[in-house]
């Protein structure tokens, strides 16, 4: 079984002291290609250089998530396109609205968003989209520039049938997460993922953020990392009614075809 994650921040700090027995366990459980999450200025470059560092295994996005929009000024948006140059970087984000916590003013939130997605128009990358309690206002922005843009994915999707269905409507591909996993809040995806087209249809851990809470035994530091990825698409397949290795095979072809990867 060959799995892609299609979002891990393992830029992140608690992957500084086990860094390579993470990704040995990555492809220990069959993860044979990562995409590395830029969401900040700092975290972009961090990206590339960790992709860079595992040519053919990791590669990275470049953006500024929601929650940093106020640091995208014209100097944020020139070292992006920077960034963008190296063929390691394979998607425009994370970029998008999150008004659940709103760390950023909204109307920084959608210039921030609206700059971004020019840069996928300029630079015919895919989009990693980001969309937390502000369905309204990204469709409006998203709409803003229909016909222009390349692919896109919402990664971690986390909202209503509804929601799935509008963006399904225009061509967009799904991530989804451990949030899957969540009986507190993940049972009603587990009614919809069914709706999915396998050809739309990514999976991602988002580490170290949302480890599974179904996975047994639970490990003490509650950090999530890309091993769980296999426990996702286990999950996953089951709620669809299909065999995991047909879950499995379809979502990394798909990720593979999304964001134009290699074989590994």
């Amino acid at each position: 079984m060959q799995l892609i994650d299609i979002g891990a921040n393992l830029g992140h700090e608690s992957f500084q002291h086990d860094f390579d027995a993470v990704l040995a366990r990555a492809r220990a459980h069959g993860v044979v290609q990562m995409v590395v999450t830029g969401a900040s200025r700092g975290g972009s470059a961090r990206a590339l250089e960790i992709a860079q560092a595992h040519a053919g295994f990791l590669y990275a996005t470049a953006g500024v998530h929601p929650h940093h929009a106020i640091e995208y000024t014209d100097e944020a948006d020139a070292e992006l396109r920077a960034l963008h140059a190296h063929p390691e970087v394979v998607a425009v984000g994370e970029c998008g609205l999150d008004y659940y916590r709103d760390f950023s003013p909204r109307h920084a939130q959608r210039r921030a968003f609206e700059r971004q997605l020019q840069l996928g128009v300029d630079t015919g990358k895919p989009l990693f989209l980001h969309q937390r309690d502000a369905h309204a206002d990204f469709m409006a922005v998203m709409r803003n520039f229909d016909g222009r843009l390349g692919p896109a994915v919402v990664h971690c999707f986390t909202g209503t049938k509804e929601e799935l269905f509008d963006y399904l409507d225009q061509g967009w591909h799904i991530g989804i997460t451990g949030w899957l996993c969540d009986e507190r809040r993940g049972l009603h995806l587990r009614e919809i993922v069914r709706h999915i087209p396998a050809e739309r249809l990514m999976i991602e851990t988002d580490a170290p953020y949302l480890l599974p809470r179904t996975v047994r035994p639970q490990p003490s530091h509650r950090r999530n990392e890309p091993m769980y990825l296999r426990h996702i698409v286990e999950e996953l397949a089951r709620d669809r009614g299909e065999p995991v290795e047909v879950t499995a095979a379809a979502t990394t072809a798909t990720a593979r075809a999304f964001f134009r990867l290699p074989a590994p």
